[in-house]
């Protein structure tokens, strides 16, 4: 098996090992949570803004935060997972996030892009040589409005269907949980 197969199949039970340690590491204080509040939010905006313009595997997604970087909700979960650790209070659980996500999700992206390049193989090329496979460009794709009319995407903005298929909302309900959570710490350990 290799480190991009088994870093597929751990990013989402890795999720479900790091939340107690999150917990019981947590030293938050009202500035963490509010700091890492405000950087979760910009995940999930990146989130969800990804979600409404993706239709996975059955076109390739240049518009909207696809013409920034190639994996926009990557970049998102990062800045999520970041805003988490942040509000946690805790310098070494931070570290320990970036370290995992880099060690589990870079892996990933490429082997997406490996899938990718072979559902749409000429397209593809052009666009991830154009476009950032992380952190994102400042200007959107030059070619994207012309390679969006080839995949039916020109005039296409960010469709809410979308976001609801990819039941996106549920990031947002695990923010609030564990934030709350969080807040339940700090009030404890300050009673």
């Amino acid at each position: 098996m290799t480190l991009r197969q088994i870093a597929q199949r751990i990013r989402v039970p890795a999720g479900f090992v790091l939340a107690p340690l999150l917990f019981i590491t947590a030293r938050p204080t009202a500035a963490t949570l509010i700091t890492g509040a405000a950087v979760a939010v910009i995940g999930l905006t990146i989130r969800g803004w990804a979600s409404g313009y993706l239709k996975k595997n059955e076109e390739l997604t240049v518009t909207g935060p696809y013409g920034h970087t190639r994996n926009p909700l990557y970049f998102g979960t990062f800045f999520l997972g970041a805003g988490v650790a942040i509000g946690a209070g805790t310098l070494l659980f931070t570290v320990l996030f970036i370290g995992l996500y880099l060690f589990i999700y870079l892996p990933v992206m490429f082997a997406e892009a490996d899938t990718m390049r072979a559902l749409f193989p000429r397209d593809y090329e052009h666009y991830s040589k154009q476009v950032p496979l992380f952190l994102p460009r400042f200007t959107p794709y030059r070619e994207a409005r012309e390679a969006a009319s080839v995949g039916n995407q020109e005039g296409r903005g960010f469709d809410s269907s979308l976001y609801l298929r990819h039941r996106e909302y549920r990031a947002a309900f695990g923010l609030l949980v564990v934030y709350v959570l969080l807040a339940v710490k700090l009030v404890l350990s300050a009673g």
